[in-house]
């Protein structure tokens, strides 16, 4: 089984154990919410444009809201596991872009939650997970008014991002792609003067 498909069973497993009330980090969402996002992603190609290019936003959260108010939980739940359908350009790409997006939802789910702890993740999966990091922090977090270096506790620089006074932030890989994506529930540390590194945490970051 490959990483991607075992990260869509995680997610699977949480949204079933969960419900489709249950909150998220993606504000203004519930998990039936975010379920319909990620059916509309793999299997909806006339409103998927919509959730990168703003100009067609619109008609992508219509859409989404009627999946969401239309589809039956079990069964939006039986679609992402189901995984994408045979004319979905994310059935080839699934093992290369699909592990990211899995992940990140699945702990959007997880650590909306009190005592929420991070889940133990297996080295092939942190591997996966951390191909994309170099990438995508220099994306996500490119409006952030520092030089920050992503390290994890051991020491080693995962990427370098932006000019101005360094701020150094250590955690591990999965924890480092969350906080790019613009998440708060992580387990990372922050280093550097202390004005910095109060602007960096107040600064907009994701995509």
């Amino acid at each position: 089984m490959t990483v991607a498909k075992r990260e869509r069973a995680a997610l699977v497993e949480t949204f079933r154990t969960a419900g489709p009330d249950a909150a998220t980090l993606c504000a203004g969402w519930s998990a039936r919410d975010l379920a319909a996002h990620l059916v509309l992603r793999e299997r909806r190609l006339d409103a998927a444009p919509g959730i990168m290019f703003p100009p067609l936003s619109g008609y992508t959260a219509k859409v989404q809201d009627k999946i969401a108010e239309t589809t039956p939980w079990p069964e939006l739940v039986d679609k992402i596991a189901a995984g994408p359908p045979i004319y979905s350009p994310f059935k080839l790409l699934d093992p290369l872009i699909n592990v990211t997006e899995l992940f990140v939802h699945n702990e959007d789910v997880r650590r909306a939650e009190l005592g929420w702890e991070p889940r133990q993740l297996d080295s092939a999966t942190v591997a996966a997970l951390l191909r994309s990091l170099p990438m995508l922090s220099k994306i996500a977090l490119s409006k952030v008014p520092a030089r920050l270096i992503l390290r994890t506790p051991d020491g080693r620089t995962l990427a370098t991002v932006g000019t101005g006074p360094e701020v150094v932030i250590t955690g591990e890989p999965q924890e480092l792609l969350l906080y790019a994506f613009g998440r708060d529930a992580v387990r990372v540390e922050f280093t550097g003067d202390e004005a910095a590194v109060a602007q960096v945490k107040s600064a907009k970051r994701g995509l």
